[in-house]
């Protein structure tokens, strides 16, 4: 009786064993909770949503995602993090909503050779702090440029600044300003809000006051609607001061509660539900039946960060080890919703079109339209180095 219970457990010890080695295991760690809560939903959807569409099992490996809310907060996505990795045994960590975030996981990614797909932090710098990461959103170095260069170009002489005071802000403002200006363009007024539940309206005063031509704002997604219910109770909108920016401030997630005052805000950006493409035609119903909205940038830097992990695996054969994966993710290009995407095999960071769009009512609906596309652009922030 003693033996076969020993040779059960052993059995058993066995059977786990044997299902750990078919089991490919992501950690994702995202805000589902506070400030940034829509970034953690929308990427957490459209993981499932893509799961959902091409299975759960790829190379013989059985998908498992494993969900953590670190509300934003550095000190949780460490310990997240460190957790994920020593306890669960994570083949990879995915997700991270803003950039503090990505970088309190890179040290660990390093140190464990765990791959680190960064779905949503946009900061130039995140892809150097670790061999391991790989990153499926954005830089705001890559739309930043772009908006800079079309302002210049399109009557805008002056402009206000309004970005949030960390990482990002500061490189958006930072690309932004070298290429308006260099185009003849001129600062008159430059303030930076702080992160965590910022109250726009002394600064929009003060913005207002200088009589730009235009605002450049920066805030995370999530928090363009506060901005723009602001800016319209100021009156900016009556006063003829245009909004420009990166297209954070005008997400899909929040556009149609925004107002008519968001009308003809112009932004570059890498994504839009109106993007005109079948692929992502398909995208946006599928998305909006699965959850009755419609997907914005952050479910499309989730879909893709999804989409890498099961494309790598099906080039290793399902060899889920930190560095075959990243090999393998490495110079990997595919058709996205948002358009042509690839991973610049040098910097690991995405390459991707960037479109000009201007807000306006289609069916009675708030959209960002395209009406400017910049192919194949590469993180500014690495190619000046």
């Amino acid at each position: 009786m003693m033996l076969s219970a020993v040779a059960g457990v052993a059995l058993a010890t066995a059977v786990t064993a044997a299902h750990a080695q078919e089991t490919v295991k992501i950690g994702l760690i995202v805000p589902m909770t506070g400030g940034q809560a829509s970034t953690g939903q929308q990427i957490n959807n459209a993981i499932k949503l893509y799961m959902q569409k091409n299975g759960d099992t790829v190379a013989g490996k059985k998908i498992e995602i494993i969900l953590r809310d670190d509300a934003t907060l550095p000190d949780n996505t460490k310990r997240m993090a460190q957790e994920l990795i020593v306890n669960d045994k994570v083949n990879v960590i995915a997700g991270f909503g803003v950039t503090p975030s990505a970088l309190a996981a890179a040290p660990l990614a390093t140190q464990a050779k765990v791959p680190q797909v960064v779905m949503a932090a946009g900061t130039s710098i995140i892809t150097e702090r670790s061999p391991y990461i790989v990153r499926t959103s954005f830089t705001l170095a890559q739309s930043s440029t772009i908006i800079g260069d079309w302002a210049a170009k399109n009557g805008i002489k002056k402009v206000a600044t309004l970005t949030s005071d960390y990482a990002p802000g500061n490189d958006a403002l930072q690309f932004f300003k070298e290429h308006f200006i260099a185009g003849g363009g001129q600062i008159v007024e430059e303030v930076k809000v702080p992160l965590a539940n910022p109250d726009f309206a002394p600064f929009l005063q003060r913005m207002k006051d200088s009589k730009p031509d235009a605002v450049f704002v920066f805030v995370p997604a999530g928090q363009g609607g506060n901005f723009m219910k602001q800016y319209a109770e100021r009156g900016l909108d009556k006063s003829g001061i245009k909004v420009i920016g990166p297209g954070d401030v005008t997400d899909d997630d929040l556009l149609n509660g925004m107002g008519d005052a968001v009308l003809g805000t112009v932004t570059a950006h890498i994504y839009s539900a109106a993007h005109p493409s079948a692929m992502n035609k398909e995208f946006v119903a599928a998305y909006k039946k699965a959850y009755g909205v419609r997907p914005g940038f952050m479910a499309v830097g989730g879909y893709d960060g999804i989409h890498l992990i099961y494309e790598a695996l099906k080039k290793t054969g399902g060899k889920a080890d930190g560095d075959s994966l990243i090999a393998a993710m490495k110079g990997l290009a595919w058709e996205s919703p948002r358009g042509p995407i690839s991973i610049d095999p040098e910097t690991r960071d995405i390459v991707q079109n960037v479109y000009i769009r201007k807000v306006e009512k289609v069916d009675g609906e708030l959209y960002n339209v395209e009406f400017a596309t910049f192919e194949a652009v590469k993180d500014a922030g690495k190619t000046k180095k």
